[in-house]
């Protein structure tokens, strides 16, 4: 399990990421088969040691013979759906998808017929599955970006001249964390940008962490004032401080409403933003069986919860009560199982795949879930 933070210096594109995840550990080998299982042939992947504005850095070059820049994005998936391993697979093919929606969005096709240009290249397809293959052989579970720097101006495409940053790119970039850069051109490319998609990468600072390593992938570009480079910071997770938050518990004693009631409430507590909510039983005055409702709420939500559970139950007193909380930092990432999306939510302590999405895909595939959830784990990266 590792953390990997982007330093996107003067911004990011495939090759970069890729040049700076090798130069920080990752295999150039593993890097090779994982491309090669594609089936792709007429390429040549090679690293070299460079130094630009001072400073050493890796920069990664792809020789083809096959020079078709244009592919549909259906051709483009199957390539990457035969990388192994499958996880690999997994995450190339989420950035392909990812790639191939937002340029159908924008031309008004199908994302499995639409034809993707300049990013139709081997290029693209080393540069995805290669990024993918070295995250997973480098243990990587999380990724954390710096903020994206934009530059400005024009951009040459197979449609002319477009505004930069670039179309696809401003799509895939819907949630990230960017900021204007005074560098003229391209400065992120939407492959870069589909892979942190396909990582379901957050934005923010360096996260907490024992560094182990860091590399540097150089681009193609040499710019007049700065190095054109891209870091990498890998690190095993340092546990996180943990803060004691303030909750309400909110509890009444019912011995007069149905089984379907209480379900109800709690369901629609839960709908309505209580933290958790559930039943206990217990037995009440003259032998009575009955259920302790427990809801509980964040301070500035425990009115409203309250007077959700008095008007759902009828009950006629309701117990409020403060209690302290420890919440673990979590996150979440998505797997495919069989082309089904499993989403799996990750703790300090282990990683669990989502029931709903697991008893989904089950249904879909006819199959159990315990055998879906257990794919679902074994699709995880590291």
């Amino acid at each position: 399990m590792s953390r990997c933070w982007i330093h996107p210096f003067t911004g990011l594109a495939g090759d970069m990421l890729l040049a700076a995840l090798l130069d920080a550990g990752a295999p150039l080998a593993r890097v090779r088969e994982a491309v090669a299982s594609t089936g792709l042939t007429g390429w040549e992947l090679t690293a070299e040691r460079v130094t630009d504005h001072g400073l050493a850095a890796t920069r990664v070059r792809v020789t083809v013979l096959d020079d078709a820049e244009e592919r549909r994005a259906a051709e483009l998936a199957e390539l990457a759906a035969r990388a192994r391993p499958a996880a690999v697979a997994s995450r190339a093919v989420a950035a392909v998808r990812a790639l191939a929606t937002t340029e159908a969005r924008l031309h008004g096709s199908d994302p499995d017929t639409v034809h993707l240009h300049e990013l139709g290249g081997h290029d693209t397809v080393v540069d995805i599955v290669g990024v993918a293959a070295a995250l997973d052989a480098l243990g990587v579970t999380e990724v954390v970006c710096a903020p994206l720097p934009l530059g400005t101006g024009r951009i040459a495409s197979a449609h002319g001249l477009i505004p930069a940053p670039a179309p696809a790119t401003l799509g895939l970039l819907a949630g990230a964390a960017v900021t204007g850069s005074d560098i003229p051109g391209e400065t992120v490319t939407p492959t870069a940008a589909a892979l942190l998609v396909a990582a379901d990468a957050r934005y923010g600072p360096m996260p907490s962490m024992t560094v182990t390593s860091t590399g540097y992938g150089a681009g193609s570009r040499r710019l007049p004032d700065r190095p054109n480079v891209a870091a990498v910071t890998l690190g095993d997770p340092t546990p996180e401080p943990l803060a004691a938050e303030t909750v309400v518990v909110l509890e009444t004693n019912l011995d007069d409403v149905t089984g379907e009631v209480l379900a109800h409430t709690i369901a629609a507590a839960l709908a309505a933003g209580a933290l958790d909510a559930w039943a206990t039983p217990a037995v009440m005055k003259k032998g009575r069986p009955a259920h302790v409702l427990h809801v509980l709420a964040e301070p500035h939500a425990a009115d409203r919860l309250e007077h959700l559970v008095l008007a759902e139950t009828g009950s006629l007193g309701i117990r409020r009560s403060p209690a302290a909380r420890t919440a673990l930092p979590r996150h979440v990432t998505t797997v495919e199982v069989n082309g089904c999306p499993i989403r799996v939510k990750h703790g300090p302590h282990g990683a669990k795949p989502e029931h709903d999405d697991v008893a989904a895909a089950a249904a879909r595939l006819g199959l159990p879930p315990r055998v879906v959830a257990e794919r679902a784990r074994r699709e995880l990266p590291g």
